[in-house]
Formats: structure tokens, C-alpha cells, sequence
């Protein structure tokens, strides 16, 4: 019989899955500082790009190793715990990343190989095989799934850019299991040496449209401010970062109208 917290747990992973892709577990809930900015990052270039835009990986200019921790709602069967490896290689970036959502009760690990490419000048793209395996308590089977996604960045000035991803563009007829289907489209703008802006659009088979929009204030080389805005649950982000030498810490927050506060963490090793 299910104690009074598993079926807390168990409501709330329900209304995850019916709503919000923030609380999607397929969902790349990686970076603190991207959490920060309301997920507004797909066309923000950083370490976390693998997980949200593979064309931005070119713009990674070291090799870098971090790790993240999302918490949903301060409860530990939400979390979500992500790594990864990157490695630039002349006019392109490579990916490694792995995630792990959930609890002993219901878990998704997701792994992923990535490669970005500048194509010219102004545009790049990237693309990323993913694995996926969900196991549940009880009888259920374990199931596999195995899928790709790509993206495309833009730079249309030296101040404006678009962004574009899919995320699993394979029509549910051809999959054995249930796996969501995603399209994200955003532009971003430099107002200043110290201030960009951006914002986009995610369609999802899983739930409705979310409309993100955030900033990113960096007052000298080593602090960084964000703030930003998710339709999704009305959520409200901040997160603040600081770069000491090689290693980079984040800390993040948002907020649901009805589920409370969600924080994140990472921190990146640069590896010179």
C-alpha cells in the first residue's frame, strides 16, 4: 500500500506529464543558468548547448566537462541530474551528455552523441543521436527508445540571431512506444557588450505552446545576472553565475503558480 508520499509524488508526476514542458522528464533540464533565463536558450551559445541546441556546440572554443542537478518543486523524486563532455574540433564541437530523471520507483536515463558544425560565416547546425530507457517498479517492462534531433543557428547580424531545433521529427505510427515530438524557434539580440535578450517558441506533442523570454547581464568578465519568463505554469526565472579561472558556478530558480519553486545548480570545468 502506497504511504501518503508516494501518491503526492505520484499525482504530481501525473500533472507534469499533462502539462508543462519544463516538467516534461524529456525535457533537457540542463543548466542553471539557462533554468535562469526561462529556458530561453536556443540560440544562447554555452557548455549546455548540447542539450538544447547542437548547432551552438562550434561556439565552444575549450574542452569542458560539467554536471547539474534540477530540482523540481524541492521534492528528490523530480530531480533531474545531468553530465557532459565537450570537445571543439577546428570549425565543429563534439557532445557527450547523459540525464537521469525520476526516482527508484520510476526512472528515465537518456544518453546522447553530438556533433556541431559550422557550415559558413553566419550559419551552423548540429545533430544528436539519443538512447532513452524508462524502468518502473513492479511487473512493467523496461522499455527503449532509440531517437535523433537537430538544429540549425543563424546569425543574421552581428547583434541579431535565430535559432531553430526539433526535437524526435519521427511520426508516432513508426515507434513502438510513446515518444514526444518537439519544435523550438527563437531569436536573440546583443543590445550591449553586457546585455543580450532572447526569446522563442516551443510546439510539442506533449502539451500546449510555451512562450519563453529572457536576458543575460554580465556587469564585468566574471558575474553573470538572468532573468526570465515561461508561459508554461507562469514561471518566473533568475539565476546568478560566477567564473573563477577555470570553473564556472550557476545557481538557479524558478517558480510554478501553483507547484512552488524549482532551483538548479552546476558548475563546468574548463579543461586547459
Amino acid at each position: 500500500m502506497y504511504s501518503l508520499h508516494k501518491i503526492s509524488v505520484s499525482t504530481i508526476f501525473i500533472f507534469l506529464f499533462s502539462s508543462a514542458s519544463g516538467g516534461d522528464p524529456f525535457f533537457p533540464a540542463a543548466g542553471a543558468g539557462e533554468a535562469g533565463m526561462g529556458w530561453s536558450c536556443v540560440t544562447k551559445p554555452g557548455f549546455w548547448s548540447s542539450f538544447h541546441n547542437q548547432a551552438l556546440l562550434p561556439f565552444n572554443s575549450t574542452a569542458s566537462a560539467g554536471i547539474n542537478y534540477h530540482g523540481r518543486f524541492g521534492i528528490s523524486e523530480l530531480g533531474t541530474r545531468s553530465a557532459a563532455l565537450i570537445v571543439p574540433v577546428e570549425n565543429a564541437g563534439l557532445g557527450i551528455i547523459y540525464s537521469h530523471f525520476g526516482c527508484r520507483d520510476l526512472a528515465r536515463h537518456s544518453a546522447g552523441l553530438a556533433c556541431g558544425l559550422k557550415l559558413s560565416e553566419k550559419i551552423s547546425a548540429g545533430v544528436q543521436a539519443d538512447f532513452f530507457a524508462e524502468k518502473t517498479a513492479g511487473e512493467y517492462r523496461e522499455r527503449r527508445s532509440l531517437s535523433f534531433e537537430a538544429g540549425l543557428h543563424i546569425m543574421i547580424s552581428e547583434q541579431a540571431c535565430l535559432g531553430i531545433h526539433v526535437f524526435n521529427p519521427v511520426p508516432g505510427a513508426l515507434r513502438r512506444d510513446y515518444l514526444p515530438s518537439s519544435l523550438r524557434i527563437g531569436a536573440g539580440i546583443m543590445l550591449s557588450r553586457e546585455l543580450s535578450v532572447s526569446s522563442e517558441a516551443e510546439l510539442s506533442t506533449d502539451g500546449g505552446p510555451d512562450i519563453r523570454t529572457g536576458f543575460e547581464y554580465s556587469p564585468s568578465g566574471s558575474l553573470r545576472l538572468r532573468g526570465g519568463f515561461s508561459s508554461q505554469g507562469n514561471s518566473f526565472c533568475f539565476s546568478v553565475g560566477y567564473r573563477l579561472k577555470q570553473v564556472q558556478i550557476d545557481l538557479g530558480f524558478s517558480t510554478h503558480y501553483s507547484l512552488g519553486i524549482s532551483s538548479s545548480a552546476s558548475i563546468i570545468f574548463s579543461l586547459k
